[in-house]
Formats: structure tokens, C-alpha cells, sequence
């Protein structure tokens, strides 16, 4: 019998297009920001050099502007939309004109620390890159304290319900007619709705509309909000690459002042009546008033605090599997519904990571021993039903195999030696 170390390195290899990695066939033919990121860390557990060469591919697709996008078009496939004809960036290759969560200098780090020797020139190479990336997040998107969105895919979390409130200011009426692939490859009714997508499509055509300046897009685009689980992922990023650049002999001066600045802007999207980080429209100064998974990165960036932990301990304890993405006491909640209530062995991942360096190893055991019954269960898939383990989106998925062979899959004494800790 295969075992899940051999299958999950098969996955990987499967999904691997040389140089990127899919996230899987058929649902998700190019190569995505986060995912990719996801995929090196995985790689590195057994071929270091693959796993540099995904970051590399990653950040050679950068824009000008210091902008990584969050999906890159290395080959066509006609059949994908919003492909890159609806994007009409002028990117070569073509990629998507908005971006992803900034993980990649938190997966560097992570595989640099599994063989630093291997790794001092591919990331000497990659430094500049990542904090070209970073110093866009925090001139582009940080112009209001905390780290903005222009589009619910930008936050990686694309339809949860924190972004109700933007979403519903969105006139979707001129999207068009297209036709999905996604909802052809999963049950429809575990997808974003027609309606989310109409108004993702008019998100797109604006940012043509003014040729992807991003200046504009922030000032007078349709949707604008302050996303915790950005904020604290490029603060941890930016803590990360500091890291680095201290080893590399790199003035860090810069970065630390952008993760001082960032830190100081947390009250901002503090929700004193939530108990917890809130979702921040920016256009009208409201909240979302739900409890997400973005709030839990707060972890993440040791930004915790003993209000958030009541509420960790609350919506974890609802379920049976993991943290949900949306609050289980919430009437949007629907627990196999995309970023509305499943859970995410990668976000599971992240959230350990913070708690294992906050000192809560208990927590961080208790989450990874149920991520790994998940997998155990039904496979690599990409989310789950966190009452009852139903496996949901696609199969085979590159980034929930990386993170079983870097921690679902690994004991507490070998999980600090691959990294994770």
C-alpha cells in the first residue's frame, strides 16, 4: 500500500509543470501566487532545488511596479475564465492584474531553513524580488494603516463573508456572459454563486478600464477593504524577510520600519463589539461584523490576545475538524460552501506556525492531529466540511500534499526539524 508521504510527493510531481506547480489539474490549469509558495515548502522536504526553482518562477512573472500576480498564464487553455484575453494586463507572460496573499518570503524562509547551504544563493538572488513585492504592499495597499484589497480573490479567502459588505456595492449588471469552469469541475453549490462572480467580473473590467493603475484602482474602484489576514501575513512576511536580509548582510532598516508601521495599525481593524480583527470597508468606514478565518492569523504575527483566544476556543470548539473559515453561530455559515464555513489544512497550517511560536503547543498539536485525520480519511483534497470531514473542491491538490509532508503529516520532534515550527 502507497503510503501518504509517497502519495503526497506524487501529487506534487503530477501537479508539476517544470518550474510551477498547478494547484490541480482541470480546476486550476496555471500556476497561482499562494499556492506556488505552498508548493515549494513542500518540495523542500525532498528536492531542494525544485523548491527554490518554484519561487523563482513565481517572482519572474513580477511586474514593474514590484505587483506579483496572482495567477500567472504560462500556456493557454481556452476553457479557464476569466482567462488572460478578459484580463488584457499585457503582461508576458499574461498573468491576472490583482494579487495574493504575500506568503512567499514566509515559504522562503521556511525552505532556506531546511538547508541554509543549499539555499544562501537562491535566495541572495530572490531577496531583492520579495522586498520589491513588500514595499508595493505597503506604498500600494497600506495607504489606510492596514493592508487593503481591491478584489475578494486578492485575499485568497475569495467569498467569505467578511467581504459581504464591499461585495454589495458592486454593480455586477454589465458582466456579460461567460461560462464558468469551475462549477463544471465541483458541485456547484460548494462555489461561489453567479452573483459573486458577476461582481468579481466587474472588479476585472474596471481595473482595464484604467489599465491596471493600481493608484486608481485604490482611489475609485468599486470595492476597497482593510483584510486581516493580509495585515498579518505580510507582517509576519516582512518579519520573515527581515530575517533573511540580516543573514544575507542586507540593511533591513526599511522592512522593519514597514512591519513597525503595520504592527501600530492594527487597532485599526481591532472590532471592539466582534472581540476579535474585523474586515474593514474602507469606502464606509464599517465593519463586517463576522468572524473569519483572516482574524486567526493574528497568530500568526503574535498579534494575539486573550479576547481573540475566548473566540478561537468558541468557533473551534463547534466543529470537529479544524478552524472553520466563517464563524459556525453565524447565519452565512454553510460548511462546505468554498470560504463560507469549510476548513483549510493550508490556513490550519499557517494558524500552527503562529501558535507554535507563541508557546501554545497544545493548540498547534490539536490542529495538526486534526488536519491529519482529515487527509487521512478522504485524501488530499482541497477544503473540508469541518463538521464531518466531507472532502469538498478539488482533489489531488498540490498545496494540502505540501503541507502533510512539512506538518499534518509529521510528529512534533520531526515537525521542527522540517521546518515548521
Amino acid at each position: 500500500m502507497t503510503s501518504l508521504d509517497e502519495q503526497a510527493r506524487a501529487i506534487l510531481r503530477g501537479n508539476d509543470q517544470g518550474g510551477y506547480t498547478l494547484p490541480t489539474h482541470g480546476l486550476y490549469p496555471y500556476q497561482w501566487n499562494w499556492d506556488s509558495a505552498f508548493a515549494a515548502w513542500g518540495f523542500a522536504t525532498f528536492d531542494n532545488a525544485r523548491a527554490w526553482d518554484e519561487l523563482d518562477t513565481l517572482m519572474a512573472s513580477q511586474w514593474d511596479t514590484g505587483m506579483v500576480p496572482h495567477i500567472i498564464f504560462h500556456k493557454p487553455d481556452p476553457g479557464y475564465f476569466p482567462g488572460p484575453d478578459v484580463w488584457q494586463t499585457g503582461q508576458s507572460p499574461a498573468t491576472s492584474g490583482i494579487t495574493q496573499p504575500p506568503v512567499a518570503a514566509i515559504m522562503a524562509r521556511k525552505v532556506w531553513e531546511m538547508d541554509p547551504e543549499a539555499g544562501q544563493a537562491r535566495m541572495a538572488a530572490l531577496y531583492p524580488k520579495l522586498l520589491a513585492w513588500h514595499r508595493w504592499w505597503h506604498e500600494v495597499r497600506c495607504t489606510h494603516g492596514p493592508a487593503a484589497i481591491t478584489h475578494p480573490w486578492e485575499s485568497g479567502r475569495d467569498n467569505c463573508p467578511d467581504w459581504d459588505i464591499g461585495m454589495a456595492g458592486v454593480d455586477g449588471s454589465s458582466a456579460g456572459q461567460y461560462q464558468r469552469r469551475d462549477t463544471g469541475h465541483v458541485n456547484p453549490e460548494m462555489r461561489p454563486t453567479k452573483q459573486d462572480y458577476d461582481r468579481y467580473i466587474a472588479m476585472v473590467k474596471f481595473g482595464c478600464s484604467v489599465d491596471w493603475d493600481q493608484a486608481r484602482i485604490v482611489r475609485d474602484g468599486p470595492f476597497l477593504m482593510a483584510d486581516p489576514g493580509i495585515t498579518f501575513m505580510l507582517l509576519r512576511a516582512d518579519e520573515d524577510l527581515a530575517v533573511m536580509g540580516r543573514a544575507l548582510g542586507e540593511d533591513v532598516t526599511k522592512l522593519l520600519g514597514w512591519a513597525k508601521d503595520l504592527r501600530a495599525a492594527l487597532p485599526t481593524i481591532w472590532n471592539d463589539e466582534l472581540n476579535a480583527y474585523d474586515a474593514l470597508n474602507l469606502k464606509t468606514g464599517e465593519f463586517a461584523n463576522i468572524l473569519g478565518s483572516g482574524a486567526f492569523m493574528a497568530y500568526l504575527a503574535d498579534a494575539g490576545n486573550p479576547q481573540l483566544d475566548a473566540q478561537l476556543m468558541r468557533v473551534w470548539d463547534k466543529v470537529n475538524y479544524g478552524i472553520p473559515s466563517a464563524d459556525p453561530e453565524a447565519a452565512t455559515f454553510d460548511p462546505r460552501k468554498y470560504w463560507r464555513g469549510p476548513t483549510w489544512p493550508v490556513v490550519n497550517a499557517l494558524l500552527a506556525i503562529g501558535l507554535r511560536d507563541a508557546g501554545r503547543a497544545d493548540l498547534a498539536e490539536r490542529l495538526r492531529a486534526q488536519t491529519a485525520s482529515l487527509i487521512r480519511k478522504h485524501g488530499f483534497y482541497e477544503y473540508f466540511d469541518p463538521l464531518d470531514a466531507t472532502p469538498c473542491g478539488g482533489a489531488d491538490f498540490t498545496w494540502t500534499a505540501a503541507i502533510w509532508l512539512t506538518w499534518a503529516g509529521r510528529d512534533v520532534e520531526s515537525d521542527a526539524v522540517r521546518g515548521a515550527a
